[in-house]
């Protein structure tokens, strides 16, 4: 196979030795060739999309649609929320099992990754465009002449124009008929004119580790392909298109009151008759109008008047001539019809439909009176941050690897623990806080007494408090410093600028343990030497 434009990272592994039939799972919609270099995909929704380019460009059509729209920034609002003071994302390492040190470059270089993102003004657009499409390409880029910067640059790729594919490999076992996959590689095509053809010799073939790839998750399990959140709510936008045009037709066609003009022609033949209806109709049509400013006559016609009556001949022995009125419709003023597919529209998106309703106000109150429907969105877009946060975790694997600060088999190990906690929004957050806060603080003051002697203050402030790292270092260090004892030395007495009052050590409780109760109380004096001679 022809090299690869951009980067890879390197396995050592040796796989020769394992015997697989069966090819890696199709979870991001991977295309798998052949050794040939073509691929063919057809997908047809509706009888209108031939391609995942086509599926796409329908998925954008119809975000565009008020109420789609609507129902999306409700979602996207949930999903990433900014404000003026903090990030929209921060990252956990509660779980890593990992030296502080390591942690700090850690989250050092996720910040990197976030501003080559411009995460905290464009967050929002980001993550509308991949609920949208239903999938997002990044191209990291990197000075090749010097990989130990990093990440110079990241760059937004249409996803039109690019499709990851998987080229597999297979040889037949010696003695059976079996087909054994002897290698997989994965790498992107890449067409400025769109892959529409599906053929790779078009393309350029890019290495998969140059390219941030997050699918969103819903894979069409006959035909493998990826496909958006938006696929459920195609077919409740057109209905909703076309019951709200066909309600504007019928009320711009029934909204006038028509007049029905009975003509009698008496015994004339009926081309008389019809000559003699042609002339009324004529008469009442011509209008002479004196126009002021010109000084003249004009005919002013009123066609549309002409349209919209009906004119009847009736014979002798009718009533003669008679003029009535054709009433307009009577239901004009009624939208059941387009609120249930509104309605529908939203439940497809699994959106509360007692968010899009302008008579429910918003009520605020304890967070055990949360409905049902809120619950469930709740937890859509829990599930929806987690599809998304691969963005921070493939571009933290480059950043990581790139700079030395680990190496591949340890970013094994490491990647099922990296957790990001994103930054929930409004009133019913802090209101929800405001009463985890209570309970908690109700729970340290029942279990304050065996802090100490059964309970340690850490495993206290992990696990009554909620603590996590690196909150329960900024909190020490915060205390040591109202304390006055020196942070950057773990807090060891240091004598106050001051007063000249020597601080020492603190016990479980936030009071300066003196050197009597550092000798007398556990045996160990004020030079950390036992007692007991060890």
């Amino acid at each position: 196979m022809a090299e690869l434009f951009g980067f890879k990272f390197g396995r050592t592994t040796d796989t020769k030795s394992q015997e697989k039939f069966t090819v890696p799972a199709n979870e991001d919609g991977t295309v798998e060739i052949a050794g040939g270099g073509f691929f063919g995909q057809v997908l047809d929704t509706d009888g209108r999309e031939r391609s995942e380019v086509d599926l796409i460009r329908r998925y954008r059509e119809i975000s565009q649609q008020p109420e789609c729209d609507s129902a999306i920034e409700d979602i996207v609002n949930e999903a990433i929320v900014s404000n003026e003071k903090d990030m929209a994302v921060a990252i956990e390492l509660d779980r890593l099992d990992y030296p502080k040190s390591i942690k700090n470059k850690i989250r050092a270089e996720f910040d990197t990754i976030m501003a080559l993102l411009d995460f905290d003004v464009k967050g929002h657009d980001i993550f509308r465009r991949w609920y949208i499409d239903g999938r997002i390409f990044y191209h990291k880029v990197i000075d090749k002449k010097n990989p130990k910067k990093g990440i110079v640059e990241v760059r937004y790729i249409d996803p039109r124009k690019i499709r990851k594919v998987r080229q597999v490999d297979k040889d037949k076992k010696p003695g059976t008929s079996l087909d054994m996959v002897v290698g997989v590689t994965d790498y992107f095509i890449y067409n400025d004119k769109g892959l529409n053809s599906g053929q790779i010799s078009e393309g350029v073939k890019i290495a998969d580790d140059s390219i941030t790839y997050v699918p969103s998750g819903l894979i069409d399990q006959n035909k493998g392909h990826v496909l958006s959140h938006l696929q459920k709510a195609i077919k409740p936008v057109n209905q909703l298109r076309m019951i709200e045009d066909s309600v504007v037709i019928y009320r711009i066609s029934r909204a006038p009151e028509r007049r029905i003009f009975y003509i009698d022609v008496g015994n004339l033949p009926k081309a008389k008759a019809e000559q003699y209806l042609k002339d009324v109709m004529n008469r009442y049509r011509n209008k002479l109008v004196y126009d002021s400013s010109s000084g003249e006559i004009r005919d002013d016609r009123n066609h549309m008047s002409m349209l919209e009556d009906f004119w009847l001949p009736r014979r002798e022995g009718g009533r003669g001539t008679e003029i009535t009125t054709l009433a307009g419709g009577s239901n004009l003023g009624e939208i059941e019809d387009i609120k249930y597919f509104q309605n529908k529209l939203y439940r497809s998106l699994n959106v509360p439909i007692s968010r899009m309703e302008a008579e429910s106000g918003f009520s605020l109150g304890r967070s055990t009176e949360i409905t049902r429907d809120e619950l469930k969105f709740s937890k859509f877009v829990q599930r929806l941050r987690k599809r998304f946060t691969p963005i921070f975790t493939d571009m933290l694997k480059a950043q990581l690897i790139l700079k030395g600060i680990i190496t591949l088999e340890d970013w094994d190990k490491m990647k099922e623990h990296i957790q990001y906690d994103f930054l929930q929004d409004g009133h019913f957050a802090e209101l929800k806080k405001a009463e985890l806060l209570q309970d908690r603080l109700n729970a340290l003051q029942t279990i304050e007494s065996y802090i100490g002697t059964f309970y340690s203050k850490e495993w206290v402030q992990k696990n009554v408090l909620n603590m996590t790292d690196a909150e329960r270092d900024n909190m020490q260090d915060q205390i040591n410093k109202e304390a006055g004892l020196d942070v950057d030395d773990g807090g060891i007495d240091m004598p106050d600028a001051t007063d000249g009052i020597t601080r020492y050590p603190q016990d479980a409780t936030g009071g300066f343990i003196s050197p009597d109760d550092l000798e007398g109380s556990d045996g160990v004096n004020n030079k950390g030497e036992d007692d007991g001679g060890n």
